[in-house]
């Protein structure tokens, strides 16, 4: 089972992009800032680490995403890991990981509460 569950900040805006010409498809790529879990102690003297999660979505997802949700902002989203490879512009094989979500839910009153997508 492939089953993502992720809840951050958002780091910069959403980016939306058309593929295609004939029926162009909507993508939205976009990074979430998720909190580790660590004691109180920690947080208490000021340290939040993160983990910089890669998210991409599609379609109608792609374009609400980029619609409603904004920088710094707190999200909720469930989806799947994918990873992939790529030939860079050196020859080299790279890797790339990221979540693709298929849900998203709005975590503070930023945005509209307990909608989803």
């Amino acid at each position: 089972m492939n089953q993502v569950n992720l809840m951050g900040r958002l780091t910069k805006e959403p980016e939306l992009k058309y593929h295609g010409t004939e029926n162009p498809l909507a993508v939205t790529r976009f990074s979430l800032a998720v909190d580790r879990g660590i004691s109180k102690e920690k947080r208490e003297a000021g340290e939040r680490p993160a983990d910089f999660i890669n998210c991409v979505t599609f379609g109608k997802s792609a374009e609400f995403v980029e619609k409603y949700f904004r920088k710094g902002a707190l999200v909720g989203v469930a989806g799947r890991l994918q990873a992939s490879s790529f030939e860079d512009s050196e020859g080299r094989r790279r890797w790339a990981t990221e979540v693709v979500t298929e849900r998203h839910f709005f975590g503070d009153k930023r945005g509209l509460e307990n909608e989803s997508c």
